[in-house]
């Protein structure tokens, strides 16, 4: 059977004030009535039933997201101990699925992801579950349309074929975040895709690379396996767990996998990690302003204001994000949006947990 599993662990500190580490980003409503959770849910119900989808959160937000979804089963939320990492994340939840299913097909996915086009979406995990049944390791791929340099990028080699109107390519390679200067011609050559972080392979399959790959993480996992469904389960995890390297799935695997492909998509797509990547979703005034809740700007242009209980008042603001919570304000320039999360560390080291 197919499977989709939302990778929903991560707090997301370059959104504090609002994301904490007691209500995670994919938990929080930055646009419409629904979290960022509720959407990826609805958008894969058509191809996924809700005993198929599976979640790996932390114990902190396990309890939030199973309400805001209470249609997932209970046992369908995978629970890490810490964060270690996307590779060690998506190796617990794959134990999880060959202990239900061997013959198992996983989409793996996120929650923090805006997609401006469900249906293609649809589509291209259809076709990407087709090629993973061949046994590839499959990953999404997003046509660029702009030289980004906040994105990771893959290169795309020879065309491998096409299933249901999507071709795919082999993954030459996994490029890291690039300059400006190397954004721009990798737009131009027209051979790259942004990387998505999302990916599909057979259970199997990933299980066979993290043996060959990360052996000292296979071997853990297969501890741990051994004891889903016995009392032994919760102490054995928490054990191994803390042990475990923390590393991310392309490092850990895709860069050195075997059968890697990349199915490039336009499904209006947008990774939402930072104010400034939330400004461009929210609908802007004729001065470039964007705004949440009860704001009065005078005199600003180009700023983002997301106000909480009190009214929020700007004069004369440019290029500022201010963002108002109960416990906490953020004023910051968008220049310096992408030292939020640096901003969250130096909280926890002068003993502000508190507010992190």
């Amino acid at each position: 059977m197919d499977y989709a599993l939302i990778m929903a662990g991560g707090a997301g500190t370059r959104l504090w004030p609002l994301s904490r580490e007691h209500l995670p980003k994919p938990a929080l409503r930055l646009y419409g009535d629904q979290s960022m959770f509720e959407i990826a849910v609805e958008r894969l119900l058509p191809l996924f039933s809700p005993e198929q989808i599976l979640v790996v959160a932390s114990a902190d937000h396990n309890q939030v997201l199973h309400e805001q979804v209470p249609s997932i089963p209970e046992a369908n939320f995978i629970i890490e101990p810490e964060g270690r990492g996307t590779a060690p994340a998506i190796g617990l939840a794959a134990i999880h699925l060959e202990a239900r299913d061997p013959d198992a097909t996983m989409a793996v996915l996120t929650a923090d992801h805006i997609i401006g086009k469900p249906d293609v979406f649809r589509s291209v995990i259809s076709s990407a579950l087709a090629f993973a049944k061949d046994g590839y390791l499959v990953t999404l791929g997003i046509k660029p349309t702009w030289p980004a340099t906040s994105y990771g990028y893959i290169e795309q080699a020879d065309l491998m074929g096409e299933k249901l109107g999507f071709k795919a390519y082999t993954a030459e390679r996994f490029v890291e975040k690039p300059n400006v200067q190397n954004a721009q011609r990798m737009l131009n050559l027209g051979k790259y895709s942004w990387n998505s972080g999302m990916f599909i392979w057979q259970v199997d399959r990933i299980m066979g690379e993290f043996r060959w790959q990360m052996p000292d993480l296979y071997a853990r996992l297969m501890r741990i396996a051994e004891t889903i469904g016995t009392e032994q389960y919760d102490p054995v995890l928490c054990e191994l767990w803390p042990g475990i390297d923390k590393q991310t799935i392309d490092y850990g695997i895709m860069e050195n996998a075997k059968r890697v492909i990349v199915l490039p998509a336009d499904m209006d797509w947008l990774d939402v990690g930072t104010w400034n990547s939330l400004k461009t979703v929210l609908v802007s005034d004729e001065k470039g302003n964007s705004r949440s809740g009860e704001v009065v700007l005078w005199d600003s242009e180009n700023s983002m204001v997301i106000g909480g209980k009190r009214l929020v008042a700007g004069i004369g603001l440019e290029n500022m994000i201010i963002v108002d919570t109960p416990d906490a304000l953020l004023v910051c320039d968008m220049a310096h949006a992408g030292e939020v999360k640096a901003l969250v560390e130096h909280l926890k080291e002068i003993g502000r947990q508190d507010l992190a």
